[in-house]
C-alpha cells in the first residue's frame, strides 16, 4: 500500500494538497481565473483523486482514463487537438541530422507550458519524418503525490484521452520491467498523477505510430536512477525508442531568480552535465521539477552517442502572465537530444 505524503511546502513550494486545483477551473477561451500559481507547477491533487474513475475492463484489455481531461487540458477531443496542434505548428525548429533519442517537456496546465512543450514534439515529429518513428515512446515522470520507491510503470493496454485510446507498449514495459526489482507494474501511484500524463495529447498528434511506456519515478535514490538508465538502454537495442523526461524548472516568487537560475540549469543540460544537475537540486532549491526523469535522460542520450543537447525555447510564466511576479513563477523549458554517431 502507497503512503500518500503530508502536505510539505518549502521555499513557497506546495508538493501536496488536498484541495481542488485552479488548474480545474480553467477558462479554456483563454482567460485564466482566480489566482495564478496553482495552475502552474506541482500540485494536481483534488479530492477523489485517488478513486479509479472511467476504467474500461473488456475480455482481454484494461484502457486506462486520463485523468487530467478538464484540469490541465481540454476535456473536449476536438478543441484539445486543436490547441495542441496549434502550439506544434507554431513552434521553430532546427532539423537534426541523426535521430533524436531523448526529450525534456514541461507538464503544467496547457495554458501555462504548452507552447514551450509544442517545441519539444514538433522536434520530434519533424524527426520522425526523417528518421522514422520510434516503435516506443518512453515517458518518465516524478509523483509529486505520493513517495514510493523505484519506478512505476503504468499496466494495461490503452489509456482514453480525448484524444482517443493511446496503446501502451507491454512488451517494451515488461522488458524494463525485467531489469530489476526497482522497476516494476504498478498502476497506484498514476491515479490523480499529472507530470507523466500531460505528455500524452502531445504524443499522440507528434507520433501517432508509437505505442507508449508510462512512467513514474518514486524517491530519488541513485540506485533507482542507475537501474532505470540500464534498462532503458537494454530495451533501446531491442527496439526504437525515445525517452521523455517529464519536467518544470524553478518554482519560486522572484521572476528574476527563476529566470537566472533556470538558464543556468539549461546550461547544464545543453553541456549534459548531469552531475552537476544533480549537484544543483535540494529539496529546498529544486531547480527542476523531476530531477530524476531529466538526469535519466540526459545519462541515457549519453550512452546513445549523444553529445550535446539542444535547447529549443524558454519561457517562464512570468513572461506570459506579468501579474504572477512576486506571487507565484514557474519555468519551462524544450530541450532535446540527438545521437552525434
Amino acid at each position: 500500500m502507497i503512503d500518500k505524503e503530508k502536505p510539505i511546502t518549502r521555499r513557497g513550494f506546495l508538493f501536496h494538497s488536498g484541495r481542488r486545483t485552479i488548474g480545474s477551473l480553467i477558462s479554456w477561451t483563454g482567460r485564466p481565473v482566480l489566482l495564478l500559481f496553482t495552475a502552474l507547477c506541482l500540485s494536481g491533487s483534488f479530492a477523489g483523486a485517488g478513486e479509479e474513475k472511467g476504467e474500461s475492463r473488456g475480455a482481454k484489455q484494461v484502457v486506462r482514463t486520463a485523468f487530467g481531461a478538464g484540469r490541465w487540458f481540454p476535456a473536449d477531443g476536438r478543441e484539445l487537438g486543436e490547441i495542441v496542434d496549434g502550439f506544434i505548428e507554431k513552434a521553430r525548429v532546427p532539423a537534426f541530422r541523426r535521430r533524436i533519442v531523448g526529450a525534456v517537456s514541461p507538464h503544467a496546465g496547457y495554458i501555462y507550458s504548452g507552447r514551450v512543450a509544442g517545441y519539444t514534439f514538433r522536434a520530434l515529429r519533424d524527426n520522425a519524418a526523417e528518421h522514422g518513428v520510434p516503435e516506443v515512446a518512453v515517458v518518465l515522470g516524478f509523483s509529486h503525490r505520493a513517495r514510493f520507491e523505484g519506478v512505476a510503470l503504468m499496466d494495461g493496454d490503452a489509456i482514453q484521452t480525448p484524444l482517443g485510446p493511446a496503446p501502451l507498449h507491454g512488451e517494451a514495459a515488461r522488458i524494463l520491467a525485467d531489469q530489476g526489482p526497482r522497476i516494476y507494474f504498478d498502476h497506484r501511484p498514476h491515479r490523480g498523477e499529472h507530470s507523466a500524463e500531460n505528455q500524452i495529447p502531445f504524443l499522440q498528434r507528434a507520433l501517432p505510430g508509437a505505442r507508449l511506456v508510462i512512467a513514474l519515478m518514486g524517491n530519488h535514490d541513485p540506485h533507482t536512477l542507475d537501474d532505470l538508465v540500464k534498462a532503458l538502454d537494454t530495451l533501446s537495442k531491442r527496439m526504437k525508442i525515445v525517452v521523455i523526461a517529464s519536467s518544470d524548472m524553478l518554482h519560486d516568487p522572484d521572476y528574476n531568480l527563476v529566470t537566472r537560475t533556470d538558464r543556468e540549469t539549461l546550461k547544464m543540460m545543453e553541456s549534459m552535465d548531469y552531475t552537476g544537475l544533480g549537484k544543483g537540486w535540494t529539496y529546498s532549491g529544486q531547480i527542476l521539477c523531476g530531477i530524476g526523469p531529466v538526469l535519466a535522460v540526459v545519462r541515457f542520450s549519453r550512452i546513445k552517442g549523444c553529445r550535446r543537447g539542444v535547447v529549443l525555447t524558454y519561457r517562464n510564466s512570468g513572461d506570459d502572465f506579468p501579474e504572477g511576479r512576486g506571487r507565484w513563477v514557474v519555468g519551462y523549458g524544450s530541450v532535446v537530444f540527438a545521437r552525434d554517431r
